[in-house]
This record gives C-alpha cells, structure tokens and sequence, in this order.
C-alpha cells in the first residue's frame, strides 16, 4: 500500500539523525559500498597496532565494528550528540573518546604518539596535525568521500552545481606536502538508489554538505516533484563517490 507525500515526509523530518547509522533507510534506499572493503582493511591494520587514533569517528559505529582494538585506541569527534554515542560505544571496548574540532588548528596528542591513524568520511583532513602525531613508519589509512558524490541528487535540488573539490589526486598532493608518502590511492563510484521520498529527505538531513541548508519547507516543490517522479517511474539513481588513501610517515 502506497503510503502519502506527507506522511513519508513528515516521518523522515522528525526521526532522530543523530550518529553515523544509516540502517533506518533499510528496504527504502541502498548504496553499493567499495570493492576493497573498508571495514575489512581497517580490521586487519587495528589488530598489529599498538597505539591507533580514530579522527571524526562519528557515533563510534565503524570503530566498535573491529573485532580488536590496539591496547591504546583513541577517537575523536566534535558534534555533542555524536560525542556521546561514540563514548556508548567505544568506552566499554576499552577506548577513549575525546572532543576535538574536525579543523581545529592542533590535536590534542603528542608528537609520535600513534603508529596507525584512520578515518572514514572526514569532513576535513589535518594533513600536518596527521603527520605529527604519526610514529616513524606510522601510516595514515582513510576511505574519503570524492568528487560529485550523490551528484544526482544535489543538482536535482540546487541545478548545475561545480562546487566539487574533494578530488582523489589532491589529497595525495597534500599528504605529500605533509610529509607522507602515500603507498595506496584508488576511487570508485557505487550506485545509490532512493526507493521513496521519505528515504531522500532522512539522507539529505544527515548528509548536510550534499544540500546546503536543506529542509522539506525550503525544498518543497522540488521534493513533490521528485516524490512524483519516483512514484511513476522507481527509485531515484544517484552515484556516490569514495576514494581510499593510505599514506606512509617516513
């Protein structure tokens, strides 16, 4: 049974977005994931660490997914109510979790204090501070959101947009400016579907970069048109973008 624009919209305007936890949009949207398998990767640099720092780990959910964690693990994060979710988390398995800005001028570590930094989807990359807090020999291991990632979607809502910047080869440009030597770089882009309105409006209120100050009111008559167009001919297609970096401290 077919279920109404308003009923699906206002469901998806009022249930929580807190966290990085996209299993609400379960039968309603999908998106393929990379073939090299973040979380997998990710396990496996975790398990022979000593001493590894999460930057921007959300609500803690790719982290608490590692089977074993370093004796020393630390995690960062900025927004409050995804401060505590990761401290839910994350404290129980033994690691610390500590408030830092996502672009803040310093992290609060010592110099060399990590042998294995990692982040999934940061919102900003602190090349230098990265380089810093590295051990020599230390690496830097990160899946990253790319360029024109939900593309589709965004211009649906905002037209031709070329405010794409998050270019694979310019992050190997920066971490070697840093100081790093950058061993892996490769990128991809996995379909993405949107099986019904509300599913569009619950990712673009937590994907906040893809519509800048996005709301159902803002966005009304392009959201009634897209709910038409899904209605008539299935999902919405859109493609996102990630590239995986891992970079080297000499």
């Amino acid at each position: 049974m077919r279920r109404s624009y308003d009923d699906l919209v206002h469901e998806a305007s009022t249930v929580s977005v807190d966290g990085w936890d996209f299993s609400w949009l379960d039968g309603r949207a999908t998106e393929e994931r990379p073939s090299w398998g973040y979380s997998r990767l990710l396990a496996g640099r975790m398990a022979v660490a000593r001493a590894a720092l999460d930057l921007q780990t959300g609500g803690g959910e790719v982290l608490a997914g590692v089977p074993a964690l370093p004796p020393l693990t630390v995690a960062t994060e900025s927004w409050p109510p995804n401060l505590r979710l990761a401290a839910s988390r994350l404290r129980p398995r033994g690691a610390r979790v500590v408030a830092a800005a996502d672009d803040g001028p310093r992290l609060p570590f010592a110099d060399g204090r990590f042998d294995l930094v990692t982040s999934r989807h940061p919102v900003h990359t602190q090349w230098a501070e990265i380089a810093r807090v590295l051990r020599p020999g230390g690496s830097f291991f990160s899946q990253q959101v790319g360029p024109r990632t939900a593309g589709e979607l965004a211009e649906w809502f905002l037209g031709p947009y070329d405010g794409w910047t998050r270019e694979p080869a310019r992050a190997g440009e920066e971490a070697e400016a840093a100081g790093l030597e950058v061993v892996d770089l490769r990128s991809e882009r996995p379909r993405m579907e949107f099986g019904d309105i509300g599913a569009v409006v619950y990712f673009l209120r937590k994907v906040i970069w893809i519509v800048p100050g996005f709301s159902p009111e803002r966005y009304a008559d392009r959201l009634r048109a897209l709910h038409d167009r899904i209605e008539a001919e299935g999902p919405f297609v859109a493609h996102s973008a990630r590239f995986l970096i891992e970079a080297r401290k000499p």
